[in-house]
């Protein structure tokens, strides 16, 4: 290692990794979407963090070389607290395809969560009001409200899919709320999420066509908003987006409105909805720990720890190497793409005992579903009071809900997303 090489620290290197390979053994394809058609590989994770805990990943040869993967805990919590060396500017997801239009690429990399410091935390610092401690607490009523209309619309039912009729409904209303968008666009914001988190997945994302023309539909009402909010500002996030005069007192620029819109949709949808169907598919397979709760409903809180260490709702986090560094002895050059598997950390036996065992009194939980570091999720109060809520609904006017048919994966690498889950129950009066 020459002198101009940066190394972690925090003591990885005393327990090295000693690979200097080119093209390690294939063990799995990170970069496919189809390998978490059944959810995350928690075989092969478990594999990789024991044989191969940095390993190269091969990709398409237009998007680039390959990557680098992370499995250990413990290199993921160093490589996220280093944005100095991996850096976050270059984007998130592991490739942007060339031939999508320069439009999208610009938003999809130029928002906040594509920002290093000291520029994130000036974009952060608007959004972070909305999401303090005290605003969270004062929407505990509203979230309650909307989880029990949601709750009406299916308990007589004796059956329903989880996923759409009770996982979706909850973080979408909530957001559209924060936003400020109309109830009667919350279903067109949603339809345009599953679109874009689903790009690989021929039933939701289909066509490139389609994928981009959504894109487009989604920043064109962004901006719309935007032009409202400028003209008559109300009491919501979008108004504090349009409002906002970050750098140098000047309004953010399009491509980054775009971007912040985006990532609002996204991250304020997807992580909290496949929280929810994924926990309720851990109590369902887990009887046992859905009865600790039941019988206990103090326990609710913990147990949405144990449910959000157990689905891991974002699969990845990418990051670039901004210098020659290593992890583990593992030379990384320059540029080098790095991707942070969290549902692999949250299951390492090094930072959790028995990891493979869902258990909602476990204590205690340092799961790292939300990040850690610069970029941990803005919007974690938030989804934990939206889980605790519904989940002590769900357990309180349908306790004996059960699986009714297969469990139905998005096909996708970046969210652990599920797109159909059938249950059954025994049908309750109203709330």
């Amino acid at each position: 290692m020459d002198a101009t090489t940066e190394t972690l620290s925090g003591g990885l290197l005393d327990n090295v990794w000693h690979g200097d390979w080119e093209r390690n053994e294939k063990i799995i394809d990170l970069n496919d979407g189809g390998t978490f058609i059944e959810g995350q590989p928690h075989e092969k994770f478990d594999e990789l963090r024991s044989r191969c805990p940095v390993y190269w990943n091969m990709e398409n040869p237009s998007w680039g070389p390959g990557f680098w993967n992370i499995t250990r805990y413990d290199d993921i919590v160093e490589v996220s607290r280093h944005p100095e060396l991996f850096k976050s500017g270059d984007g998130i997801n592991i490739a942007y395809p060339a031939e999508v239009y320069p439009d999208i690429i610009n938003a999809v990399v130029g928002n906040m969560i594509c920002m290093d410091p000291p520029l994130h935390r000036v974009y952060r610092k608007i959004a972070q009001p909305y999401f303090s401690r005290s605003r969270i607490a004062g929407l505990g009523g509203r979230v309650l409200e909307l989880a029990t209309g949601i709750l009406d619309e299916v308990v007589e039912r004796g059956e329903c899919d989880f996923m759409a009729d009770v996982a979706a409904p909850l973080p979408i209303s909530v957001l559209c709320d924060i936003l400020g968008v109309p109830h009667e666009d919350w279903q067109l914001i949603f339809d345009w999420s599953n679109t874009l988190i689903g790009v690989d997945d021929p039933e939701l994302g289909g066509s490139q066509a389609k994928v981009e023309a959504t894109f487009m539909e989604l920043f064109g009402y962004g901006q719309k908003m935007i032009e409202e909010r400028r003209k008559s500002p109300r009491e919501d996030l979008m108004t504090a987006i349009a409002t906002a005069t970050p750098e140098d007192g000047m309004e953010i620029p399009a491509h980054l409105l775009n971007g912040f819109f985006l990532l609002m949709v996204v991250a304020g949808n997807e992580t909290t909805r496949n929280s929810l169907s994924g926990g309720m598919l851990a109590l369902c397979e887990n009887p046992d720990q859905r009865q600790e709760l039941i019988d206990d409903r103090s326990m609710i809180e913990n147990g949405v720890e144990e449910v959000l260490r157990w689905v891991s709702p974002v699969n990845y986090m990418r990051r670039t190497a901004t210098t020659d560094t290593e992890i583990r002895g593992q030379r990384i050059a320059e540029g080098d793409k790095v991707v942070m598997w969290y549902g692999a950390a949250n299951r390492d036996p090094a930072a959790f005992d028995r990891p493979h065992r869902f258990d909602v009194t476990r204590e205690p939980n340092p799961h790292i579903a939300f990040g850690i570091g610069e970029h941990f999720c803005l919007g974690a109060r938030l989804a934990r009071l939206q889980l605790q809520t519904m989940f002590g609904e769900v357990l309180r006017r349908i306790p004996d809900v059960e699986l009714a048919g297969k469990v139905r994966y998005v096909r996708t690498n970046f969210i652990n997303g599920i797109k159909e889950m059938p249950v059954k129950f025994t049908p309750q009066g109203g709330s």
